[in-house]
Formats: C-alpha cells, structure tokens, sequence
C-alpha cells in the first residue's frame, strides 16, 4: 500500500497539511478541480501556476495509476485563483476512504466554495456514446452500501453534521450553468445529465454486474469520485461534477470488444480540449455569481 504516515486522518493533519500549502503559495482559492484519469490537462489553461508533486506535501497521498500526473497545481482562470488535482486517489489503490478524500478538507480549510470534479466512465445507457460529456446529477455508492463510506467513524462538526442530507449533492444550479454554456460553445449534442454508480475496482464490470445496474437505474458506471463528492457535501461545498463516457459498457454476451485502460486515456485526450472550454466558462460563471452575491 503506498501511503505515507498513519492510515487514520486527524484534525491536526488536515491543519498542518493546509497551514503548509499556504505558506508556500500566495494563491487562496475558491475553486478547486479534481482532474480524474487522463484529464490533468485541465490545469493547462491557467495562468501564475505553482505546482507541488503530492509526494512532497506532508501528509499527501500519491498517485499510483497511470494518467494521473500525482501534483496539485495553483493557478488563476478568470481572475479566480483555483486548484487543480491532477490525479485523485482510489480504494482499489490501497487507500483508505480517509486517505482519498483528504485532499477534499484541505480544500475546505483554505475556503474553497466550489468543486468541479471530472472523471472517466463507462457508458450504461444504450443511449451514450463514446466521448459523450455526462452531468452527473445523482449517483449511487455502491462501496457504501457494504460499509465502506468515507464518513464512517467519530464526526467531526468542524467539518459537517453527523447526518448530511445528499439528496441535493450535485448543485441543481451549477449543472444548469453547464447546460447553457454547452449550448454555447455549440457542443449540446454530446451533454448528457444522468446518474452515476460508483463501484470499487479494479476490475471492469462483467455483463451481469452490468446488467444489474442498468436495472438499478445507472447510467454509467466508474471506481472514483463519489467519496470526495460526499465529503466537499458533508462540508457545505458546493459540488459540479461532469463524467467522460470513455467507453461503452457491455450489457450483451454476443459483443467481442473488451475494454482496456489505455483505450480510456485516449478517449479523454480526444475530449480534452471541450472539456477544458467548459471547465473555463463554468469558473467565469461562478466568478461573476459569486461578484452579485457580494454586491
């Protein structure tokens, strides 16, 4: 397992992780981006980067799988200072749920107010196709379900309240945001709105397992994000979250295609670049929002 100190996270570490983050950039920021496999190059397009590898800050997890860089990168896009995760972390990896959502709090502590998470899926419904951009506007945590939730434990209030409601995690407003700037940029044809299902890997899906979410009501199906979404929730964050469909997922015993890891990093390269103009358009959105509020 690669890990570094103790598999429990305390309060202490969360403040000493932050307190060291912020002596070492002068970047205070409201957004935070967590870039799932293949999508670091979201960072690409912000401006006075500083960047730090996780494995030199205190306490940090590191990635371990291929198409995640492993750095946390500072920068600013539309006069908003952000902070990007190029590479998030997963239980398949050896991790607790603990240790993956870490860098979430951090996040919390240094006052950032938005969450924009992005990662790789496999398409469920029959509907989707490969490269299609998925507003995730529910999900379903299936790790959960078994016990391994990341709020599992003594609840500290300095971060939330012991029973936080998720019927809402997923804000109602941010995805309609993204709905209109995707009408913008002229790329509405490969939105999608659906529900997620977290699974834990690493393995893909057989065509039972398949099949039984579609039935569950699924959309597509992935081995990230639904822990740090439920804990930037239990914080009071808001939380946006946009999945790549970098594959179809096989629901028939007749199909040959098998799907393959290098196969998905491709995808979110070809992908990239839209991605990017959303990411970009939604910061500048929230920044003006955030600009109204406060007049």
């Amino acid at each position: 397992m690669h890990t570094k100190g103790n598999c429990c996270c305390s309060f202490e570490d969360y403040k000493l992780t932050t307190e060291w983050l912020m002596n070492q950039t002068s970047h205070r920021p409201k957004v935070a981006i967590i870039c799932g496999s293949g999508l670091g190059l979201l960072a690409d397009g912000a401006s006075n980067k500083q960047t730090f590898r996780y494995q030199d800050i205190p306490n940090f997890p590191i990635s371990t799988v291929p198409g995640h860089d492993g750095c946390l990168v500072f920068g600013t896009i539309e006069d908003r200072s952000c902070v990007f995760m190029k590479g998030h972390f997963h239980l398949y990896e050896g991790y607790t749920l603990c240790q993956v959502t870490f860098p979430v709090r951090i996040f919390k502590l240094m006052g950032v107010e938005l969450v924009l998470v992005t990662n790789a899926s496999g398409g469920i419904c029959p509907d989707f196709k490969v490269g299609d951009i998925m507003i995730i506007k529910d999900h379903i945590n299936l790790p959960g379900f078994a016990g391994q939730h990341p709020l599992c434990g003594p609840n500290d209030e300095r971060f939330g309240i012991r029973f936080p409601c998720m019927s809402d995690a997923y804000s109602k407003d941010m995805r309609s945001v993204v709905v209109d700037i995707s009408t913008e940029l002229g790329c509405s044809d490969f939105i999608r709105e659906g529900v997620y299902c977290m699974v834990s890997g690493p393995n893909f899906e057989t065509i039972a397992e398949a099949r039984m979410l579609w039935i569950l009501g699924c959309d597509s199906v992935g081995m990230s994000m639904v822990p740090e979404v439920t804990v930037a929730k239990h914080c009071g964050l808001q939380v946006v979250a946009l999945s790549l469909i970098t594959n179809k997922v096989s629901l028939d015993y007749s199909r040959e295609e098998k799907v393959n890891h290098e196969e998905v990093l491709e995808i979110c390269k070809m992908r990239a670049e839209l991605l990017q103009k959303l990411v970009t358009s939604l910061i500048s959105r929230f920044n003006q929002q955030q600009i109204i509020n406060t007049n």
